[in-house]
Parts: C-alpha cells; sequence; structure tokens
C-alpha cells in the first residue's frame, strides 16, 4: 500500500511515522509513504500557496492553483490513480469502517490544509472529505497522521499478530474489553478470577460481557448498530438499569451528605 500527503509542511510526518509500529511496518514494505510539499508546486519567488479570501474576513485562504497541479501530478505518478482525501468540518467523520475500508485501497494521498481552509474549487479533486470530529486543528497534517496510524494497523502483518487488530475497539461494534497485566493484586484491586483460570472458553465469555459493559457505560451510541445477539441486548438493558441505580444511589447520597453540611454551617 502507498499512502501519500500533500502538505505545506512534509517535514512532520517522519518523525512519527519512522517509529514504533508504523516505523516497522515500513521497513517490513506492509506500506511505503511520500510526503509532498505544496510549495514545490508554485511558480512565484515566494512560493505562494495562499491569499485573502473575496467578500474579506479573517486568515487567508489556501489557492487553488498549487493544489490542482500538485494532485494531478501526483496521481500521474504510477499506475494506479491515487483515492484523494481533503480534510474539512464538512466531511464524513471519520470511524472505524471508514478505516477499513480506506486499508483496502492499494493508494491513497491525503491532502492537508492550513490557515482558514481551502478555495472550495480544490475541493473538486477529491474522492472523499473526512472529519476527525466538531472541532478545529491548525491544520490537516495531525488529522492525516491519525487516518494513517488506523488504516496502517489494519494492514496484514503491520501489528505482528493479524488477530490484535480483530480484538480492538468499535471491530465488532463494541469498545475493546477490559485489560490487565502483572501484578495480579495491586493496591487491593485484583484482576478478575476468570482471567487467571486458564479456561479459554471462560475468558472469551468474560470478555465479550466485559465488552458489552463498557460500551453501555461509556459509548451506548454504539449499540444500535453493534452485532449483538437478543440475549446480549437483553442483557445490554440490564446493565444500562444497573449503571442508573448505582448512579441514582450516589446522587442520592450526595444529597444528604450536601444536606448534613449545610445544616452543621
Amino acid at each position: 500500500m502507498l499512502l501519500e500527503t500533500l502538505s505545506v509542511f512534509p517535514q512532520v510526518f517522519a518523525p512519527y511515522l519512522d517509529e514504533s509500529i508504523m516505523g516497522r511496518a515500513q521497513r517490513a514494505g506492509i506500506f511505503r509513504f511520500a510526503a509532498y510539499d505544496l510549495r514545490d508546486w508554485t511558480h512565484d519567488r515566494h512560493r505562494t500557496v495562499d491569499d485573502a479570501p473575496f467578500g474579506g474576513g479573517q486568515g487567508m485562504l489556501m489557492k487553488p492553483e498549487p493544489i490542482f497541479e500538485a494532485v494531478e501530478d501526483i496521481a500521474a505518478q504510477g499506475e494506479e490513480r491515487p483515492h484523494v482525501v481533503f480534510f474539512s468540518p464538512c466531511g464524513r467523520r471519520f470511524d472505524q469502517a471508514c478505516a477499513e475500508r480506506l486499508a483496502e485501497r492499494e493508494r491513497v494521498l491525503f491532502v492537508c490544509g492550513r490557515y482558514e481552509g481551502m478555495d472550495e474549487r480544490a475541493y473538486e479533486l477529491a474522492d472523499e472529505v473526512l472529519s476527525l470530529g466538531d472541532y478545529v486543528l491548525t491544520g490537516g497534517e495531525l488529522a492525516a497522521l491519525v487516518v494513517i496510524d488506523s488504516v496502517v494497523r489494519l494492514l496484514p502483518g503491520a501489528l505482528g499478530d493479524d488477530m490484535s487488530a480483530k480484538d480492538e475497539s468499535f471491530s465488532s461494534g463494541l469498545l475493546e474489553y477490559a485489560q490487565y497485566t502483572r501484578p495480579a493484586d495491586f493496591r487491593g484491586m485484583r484482576v478478575p478470577d476468570v482471567l487467571l483460570s486458564g479456561d479459554h472458553a471462560a475468558v472469551d465469555r468474560w470478555r465479550r460481557e466485559s465488552a458489552l459493559e463498557r460500551t453501555v457505560r461509556w459509548r451506548p451510541d454504539l449499540l444500535d448498530s453493534a452485532d449483538l445477539t437478543e440475549a446480549e441486548r437483553d442483557r445490554a438493558r440490564e446493565i444500562a438499569c444497573e449503571i442508573e441505580s448505582v448512579r441514582a444511589d450516589d446522587t442520592k447520597d450526595e444529597d444528604l451528605t450536601g444536606g448534613a453540611s449545610d445544616g452543621e454551617s
């Protein structure tokens, strides 16, 4: 797989992608990476990539000319045209399903914006536009790194164990189950006995229950689309009731404690 970026700061990618899992995956030939400098497609001595927006307003916009020239030149390299990805708050929310879809591509080019954004016409080049969430970043480089990291982890051999990615959060529609390591008892907090039992079937059942409980507690919005049996959906409702009951008891205790403090004062 070939992953490419187009940016005014191409040097920011290597420090991350050359290390740890990403670095090992590159050295093993699992994916290749190339970073292009947008300024290489400018034609003035200042290598200008931005200009003031028509109609006035704050900040500067990235000009369409160098973006069009760069994407067209890069796309012409090699036998296969890249799948071109832009980033924008208007884009589709990036998620695990999107990462899995991108991981099936042979070549992906990420175009990273800066300043106040890009001239709207540049988006004509995009095969898709992604957003990491409802917040604003200084530039698209961080967004590209997040997506690249998520995609590379899914490539065969990148994690060393091809089952590792399948067990992670969102791969089954649920959050990942709770995990523990040595020591088995830390400050009175014990690892669940089932994980020390050596009973693999029991461990699998516990992990599924743990994943369900964590999803109900932290990301109940995922349950609607999760691949669950009817029994698991019933169990999810039970867990939700248990959590709500505990929260109600905690609120009641806080109210009683607050009343006592007020009375003493």
